[in-house]
């Protein structure tokens, strides 16, 4: 379970939200929505440990979350895509598992990179792909990905219709194993499984 209790934030002098607090349960998505500047990826980085709550606290599973245990279970994607340009796909996928310690064997990589339409693009150094395609280069990760806790910064931007449908079987074969998620996004996108929820900034 993710627990965020009495959460306060503030930037500059603005305070963005004031008691604010959610529990998420296995299956359960929980959409942020919100117009820009209303803190929604300032929550997202309280929720991942990289932005101190003014006041409250997170919990995962009843603890801290600065705990290993909490590290160990957390998939974070931000807005930015986080791949290298000079490497291609492929590379960047497997060189992700590693930082991650995650087992991933190339034939594994290569089947999420066939899954978000990237086969044969696989060898190309990423700075000659398009926006959405250097998109699905850092989505590919889910594929793959087992941590029951998914924190996704604005995951659909820069997709066509087929890879914001495709996406939203991933996380949905997510929510159907009993992960969680927390996600920003401008546009609903239906996710055919599991419990959604919706929390509204501003």
């Amino acid at each position: 379970m993710l627990e965020a209790d009495n959460l306060e934030c503030v930037r500059g002098e603005r305070r963005l939200f004031a008691s604010l607090g959610f529990k998420l349960e296995a299956g359960e998505l929980l959409y942020l929505q919100g117009k820009n500047g209303a803190g929604k990826t300032s929550l997202l980085r309280m929720l991942i440990g990289l932005l101190p709550p003014e006041a409250g606290e997170i919990r995962w599973k009843g603890q801290t979350i600065k705990s290993d245990d909490f590290r160990a279970d957390l998939c974070y994607l931000g807005h930015l895509n986080a791949i290298k340009e000079e490497l291609t796909p492929l590379e960047n996928l497997l060189a992700a598992a590693r930082l991650a310690d995650d087992e991933l064997s190339e034939d594994d990589a290569l089947d999420a990179l066939e899954q978000v339409g990237l086969a044969g693009r696989e060898d190309l150094a990423c700075k000659y792909l398009s926006q959405g395609q250097k998109r699905r280069v850092a989505l590919a990760r889910l594929v793959k990905e087992k941590r029951p806790l998914w924190v996704l910064d604005e995951p659909f931007v820069a997709l066509d219709t087929a890879a914001v449908d495709w996406l939203a079987g991933i996380i949905s074969g997510h929510l159907q194993r009993g992960g969680m998620a927390v996600m920003t996004t401008h546009q609903l996108v239906t996710i055919p499984a599991g419990t959604v929820r919706e929390l509204r900034l501003g």
